[in-house]
């Protein structure tokens, strides 16, 4: 059903859109849209770093041990 709009029913589309928002209505929405695809990113970046410093933490722990362990032999 959605495959057989085509340009000049999405322009119709934006049309009835843009007269039931307005045009500040739309940009504020699409500002906060923009806003949440940010804060989304950086949240994915912050989750990655915090991934490998763990990692690293965690091999620097295994490494610390085995080099207690070989001081015990």
């Amino acid at each position: 059903m959605l495959n057989n709009i085509g340009l000049p029913g999405l322009l119709l589309i934006a049309v009835v859109v843009l007269v039931l928002f307005g045009r500040g209505k739309i940009s504020s929405l699409m500002g906060e849209v923009g806003k949440g695809i940010t804060s989304f990113k950086k949240g994915i970046n912050e989750g990655e770093k915090e991934l490998a410093d763990d990692s690293n933490t965690v091999e620097t722990e295994v490494v610390a041990e085995n080099d207690t362990t070989k001081d015990k032999v």
